[in-house]
């Protein structure tokens, strides 16, 4: 197709001269082998790529159309996290693991998303770790859902936690997602297996009961409690400083902890309070030998330090997560709360 006409004055202009002056191509498919190369040279541990078209991913193709217009294909990146960092009872470093892994995967998305554009190719990189389009909040705040993403490219399958479980890394790993205007000569196929185990660790450590053995999930007992200092948690300790009658009617209600743990999610990142069932699970080909060996040993080294762990647990008001805290873990505090969601008690 020859160039469309412009005006003399915009025909002249030292950028558009230079422009029409060199060879123009379009960009055609994309080489999956070089792709998966440039992922993990840009700091990705596993990589695989999905059609948009995919039936698994319908439900993504509305919102992915948004988000880049014409986008024909994912790119699902893995990073691995140091597993005794996610497993350690002191919250501090497990929440910095979360954190440091989620400044690795943004970046290397980062880097992937611009050798892409400079190949001539329209790509997106959503954020990878917290969601951020408050403005549709408590409705859906991602742009893109990683997970459902990384399973449909074969990186992993679901486990009975609600985390996707890499075959190699188990689920100590975060997830990205790249959009990118191109087709793949490769993508991914689903794994004919779960490396979940059943083991049911996760339902033994998770401290709210939100995980039941039948599969059963309570995301509101798990938002509650785990994301206490994010998105409802936040407004909740908005209110109760609005409902509080002076400061020491407030200090009654929030203690000189809780209130210092909001500060610091608030001025560095959001501390999850648990996220005890990535710790305990011992799914995956690098994780599972110690389960193995000995699960005794691993349960006594993984498992119980978590349980006999004294916290705080954040519960809604006649819940079952109210009564499963004070049932299995009495030497925990358990601490009713509003979920800050508008019509949700």
């Amino acid at each position: 197709m020859p160039p469309r006409k412009i005006s003399p004055r915009i025909a002249d202009h030292p950028t558009v001269r230079a422009v029409r002056a060199r060879p123009s191509s379009k960009p055609g498919i994309i080489d999956a082998d070089w792709l998966r190369q440039v992922c993990l040279d840009a700091g990705a541990d596993d990589v695989a790529f999905a059609s948009v078209a995919n039936p698994d991913l319908a439900s993504e193709q509305e919102h992915v159309e948004a988000a880049l217009p014409g986008a024909r294909s994912f790119i699902s990146l893995v990073v691995k996290m140091n597993r005794d960092n996610v497993r350690s009872t002191a919250r501090s470093v497990a929440n910095q693991e979360f954190h440091r892994s989620g400044e690795i995967i943004n970046e290397a998305a980062h880097r992937i998303t611009r050798t892409l554009q400079d190949g001539g190719y329209r790509a997106l990189n959503p954020s990878a770790t917290f969601p951020m389009e408050m403005d549709r909040f408590p409705g859906r705040i991602w742009v893109v859902a990683h997970k459902p993403v990384a399973v449909a490219a074969g990186l992993g399958v679901m486990g009975i936690h609600r985390n996707v479980i890499h075959p190699r890394f188990g689920n100590f790993i975060l997830l990205a997602t790249i959009m990118v205007d191109a087709e793949i000569t490769g993508y991914g196929e689903p794994l004919d297996y779960s490396p979940c185990l059943e083991c049911k660790l996760c339902v033994a450590a998770c401290p709210i009961g939100a995980i039941g053995k039948d599969g059963e999930f309570d995301f509101l007992a798990c938002s509650v409690h785990n994301y206490r200092e994010f998105m409802g948690g936040f407004t909740d300790w908005a209110q109760t400083i609005a409902d509080s009658a002076d400061a020491d009617d407030f200090r009654s209600r929030v203690t000189d902890s809780e209130n210092a743990s909001m500060w610091q999610s608030l001025s560095f990142k959001a501390n999850y309070k648990a996220a005890y069932c990535l710790a305990v699970c011992p799914a995956g080909e690098e994780v599972i030998e110690p389960f193995l060996e000995d699960r005794k040993g691993f349960m006594d080294l993984v498992l119980k330090p978590l349980q006999d762990k004294v916290e705080t647990l954040y519960v809604l008001p006649n819940s079952k997560a109210k009564a499963h805290a004070e049932k299995r873990y009495p030497h925990k505090p358990v601490k009713v709360v509003d979920s800050g969601i508008r019509g949700r008690s």
